[in-house]
């Protein structure tokens, strides 16, 4: 059964840092592709942030320099560092598998999604 636990979030004033983490379970970690997604009021959630077991790593533009990243295998766990948030990264966040598809990365609305975590950036 697949689980993905995801926790940090919380209200920031504009500026400031979380660091979010997601535990995970059921899933071949180490085989899959991991990212953080966000879904904004009246938005689709988009992918923020990939990492794979191999090193790859990338970013949506308006996080590049911001966000960081980081996954720990002996965990099953990914983790992402935000500074210097901003109050359009207000979001619901959540892990899931990644999946290279044509020329960019992407979820799948199919898969389990977990309940995600609160990112407030308001002053």
């Amino acid at each position: 059964q697949v689980q993905l636990v995801e926790s940090g979030g919380g209200l920031v004033a504009p500026g400031g840092s979380l660091r979010l983490s997601c535990l995970t379970s059921g899933i071949q970690f180490s085989r899959n592709a991991m990212a953080w997604y966000r879904q904004a009021p009246g938005k689709e959630r988009e992918l923020v942030a990939v990492g794979t077991s191999g090193g790859t790593i990338e970013y949506i533009e308006s996080v590049k320099g911001r966000f960081t990243i980081s996954r720990d295998e002996a965990k099953n766990a990914i983790y992402l560092q935000m500074n210097s948030l901003k109050p359009e990264d207000t979001a619901v966040y959540y892990c899931n598998v990644a999946y290279y598809s044509g020329d960019r990365w992407i979820g799948s609305p199919d898969n389990y999604w977990g309940q995600g975590t609160q990112v407030t950036v308001s002053s």
